[in-house]
């Protein structure tokens, strides 16, 4: 069975008083759908688990060794210099803490009780001493890339949380970060086993105004006894309700009521 479907180790309590640690990830998940965040939060049902993108993982890892060579070396990646950001890949001891997945950077918000983190990609530092985070991506598609459809809003708002996140250990963020953005090039005669990219680099000034509202109210759902309404373009949700009705026509299972008494969905 997919970990995805076994329950989580450790669940919300809502009685409990040690703080709750949440993921970037979760944040776009309660954007999605309320439902699916609770239900996986509140009793470790979590979505069944996607394909991992390996070939952008790899291209996100030659990246991150690219950009150390110069970080170790305290200069100026070419590419930096070509679109004119006067920076330099930022040295820290904790640098590989941050981007690993299940550490990254970590923020205790008090009034929520919630430990939230995130794993950057990479972070580059200006002569004024501002952090600028830099995010990762890869795709192959004709055109430009646009960061207003798509997946580029998602992309944005982690791009400003993780600001979010550097600001709440106390360091001075700069509104600007970036993306650097690898494109397949798809018009090669051949394939020739290699995969080249046109890389270029894409400013976004982040506005985390957003995002006090939105964490606390994700503590408001995960506090509450009765499910929450699921996303208007969830597509697990409708899932889940049309197959516990036919299991219940099929085989006559009883269907498990809500925390209020209600009749609900099957979990």
């Amino acid at each position: 069975m997919s970990s995805a479907f076994v329950r989580k180790k450790r669940i919300f309590d809502p009685s409990s008083t040690q703080p709750h640690r949440l993921s970037r990830s979760k944040v776009d998940l309660f954007l999605e759908c309320p439902r699916c965040f609770y239900l996986g939060e509140r009793y470790g049902v979590g979505r069944p688990s996607m394909a991992a993108f390996t070939l952008n993982i790899a291209v996100d890892h030659l990246l991150k060794k690219e950009f150390d060579t110069h970080r170790a070396a305290k200069s100026a990646h070419p590419l930096m210099a070509s679109y004119g950001i006067d920076a330099v890949p930022f040295q820290h001891s904790k640098l590989e803490e941050w981007r690993h997945n299940f550490t990254g950077v970590e923020r205790f918000h008090e009034p929520t009780n919630i430990k939230f983190f995130g794993a950057v990609d990479d972070i580059w530092v200006n002569p004024e001493g501002e952090l600028i985070v830099v995010d990762y991506k890869a795709t192959s598609k004709r055109g430009e890339i646009n960061l207003d459809e798509g997946w580029g809003p998602q992309y944005k708002r982690q791009l400003e949380f993780y600001q979010w996140l550097l600001r709440g250990n106390d360091f001075k963020v700069s509104d600007t970060g970036y993306f650097v953005y690898a494109n397949g090039i798809k018009d090669k005669a051949a394939f020739d086993k290699k995969l080249e990219f046109n890389v270029e680099i894409i400013a976004h000034k982040g506005d985390g105004s957003w995002i006090e509202e939105v964490v606390t109210d994700m503590k408001k759902c995960l506090m509450q006894e009765t499910l929450p309404d699921s996303g208007e373009r969830c597509e697990y949700c409708p899932y889940r309700e049309l197959a516990g009705k036919t299991i219940e026509e099929i085989c006559g299972v009883t269907r498990k009521k809500n925390m209020d008494g209600k009749q609900g969905t099957l979990l």
